[in-house]
């Protein structure tokens, strides 16, 4: 069976969006969004129109791994998505947005600051289903 992950980037100004398939496991960009905004209602709009069966939150750790104040605030965030009865997942996002960056910067082209993390979101996506692939 055929499920469609997505996962998210979460910031104070936006949300990062990347999706795969967990047959072909290839993840890739989708959008970013305003964290301003109705985020509820935005993401059931993308569940419904990508088919989207399992949510996978980028988990802000320092680097020793331990928590920080981001990522009681993603925590927060992500009981309020709970409301859209998906499975959720979290997985540890460190330095995914730096990763992002150099990335884009390497490609030469202009980029903005939501494609640093809808890239982000990749990655997090990445690391999930790698470990998820191990797991299973």
């Amino acid at each position: 069976m055929v499920t469609n992950l997505l996962a998210l980037d979460v910031g104070g100004a936006r949300i990062g969006l990347a999706v795969a398939s967990s047959i072909a496991r290839i993840p890739h960009p989708l959008i970013t969004i305003d964290a301003s905004g109705d985020v509820v209602e935005q993401l059931r709009g993308i569940i419904t129109d990508e088919g989207i069966g399992i949510l996978v939150v980028g988990l802000p750790r320092n680097l020793s791994g331990e928590a920080t104040a981001q990522t009681a605030t993603v925590q927060e965030f992500a009981s309020q998505l709970e409301v859209l009865g998906l499975p959720m997942h979290f997985q540890d996002e460190a330095v995914t947005s730096a990763q992002a960056e150099a990335e884009l910067q390497a490609r030469g082209k202009p980029y903005a600051k939501g494609d640093i993390d809808a890239l982000a979101a990749t990655y997090i996506l990445d690391d999930f289903l790698q470990t998820f692939a191990e797991t299973n």
